[in-house]
């Protein structure tokens, strides 16, 4: 897979928190850096669900509830039960201590994407982000050549594309066995009289059958194992306990009712 810098190439597509991904080269950003902002992932500050790959599964259970949606049944880490709102970072811009950050959001402003002329995955950085800037304190290029730091950063989401496949094999997998299936949470409020009130639909979302999966034959249930597959089937479930999670710190700013 080509990564290194082209000039002049078209991408397609478009990604979630970037706004003008644009092919990495010396001649349109060779005197461009990166600065250091004072809310470093402001960028993400709207971001209420984002990608996760099947490895960061172990981790991210202990924060987001993981689950299943759009037309490819991505793996989500839900951030919000609202749109437009992340409540896992702080008004200072950072992610709440102890809190998972996902490497999705860990390579801003880089990112690979598809050059349509050439049929191959590109180096690109969205222009647009703010931590870029004309002589930033870390330089994109040094004596004509990508620097230190982005060879670090060409590597990462090299290495992101690879683990993006792999999840995509993990998700295909659980298609084939059936293990996914529709799901909703929902809030019950508790009124003021102590009684329950009427229920309130959070989400809709895909999540592994626990019933589906304890019917698998041995052999799959083995299969699964070994790969390693089971472990992160199992992350996900527990991580479903996180909506919960959810409903209570948005209860600290907004009442969930009135959502």
């Amino acid at each position: 897979m080509e990564t290194v810098p082209v000039p002049n190439g078209q991408i397609s597509g478009n990604v979630l928190l970037y706004s003008k991904p644009e092919p990495l080269s010396i001649e349109l950003h060779g005197r461009l850096g990166l600065k250091k902002l004072d809310r470093p992932f402001g960028f993400a500050n709207a971001a209420h669900a984002v990608p996760l790959q099947v490895t960061e599964f172990g981790p991210a259970s202990l924060t987001y509830p993981i689950i299943f949606g759009g037309e490819g049944l991505t793996p989500l880490a839900v951030m919000s039960i609202r749109q437009n709102e992340n409540l896992f970072i702080t008004d200072a811009g950072l992610f709440e201590e102890a809190c998972y950050v996902p490497a999705f959001i860990r390579r801003w402003p880089f990112v690979l994407a598809n050059n349509d002329q050439e049929q191959q995955m590109i180096v690109c950085i969205d222009r647009e982000a703010e931590v870029i800037t004309e002589g930033g304190e870390v330089p994109l290029f040094e004596n004509g050549q990508p620097s230190a730091f982005t060879q670090q950063a060409i590597k990462f989401c090299t290495d992101f594309e690879t683990e993006r496949r792999r999840t995509d094999q993990f998700v295909e997998t659980l298609k084939s066995l059936g293990l996914l299936e529709s799901k909703q949470a929902t809030f019950t409020p508790t009124l003021a009289d102590g009684t329950p009130g009427e229920p309130v639909q959070l989400a809709d979302y895909f999540a592994v059958s626990e019933e589906k999966l304890a019917a698998l034959p041995a052999q799959t249930i083995y299969e699964l194992t070994t790969s390693g597959a089971l472990r992160q089937i199992y992350a996900h479930l527990n991580s479903i306990m996180n909506w919960e999670r959810l409903v209570g710190k948005t209860a600290a700013r907004t009442p969930v009712a009135n959502a």
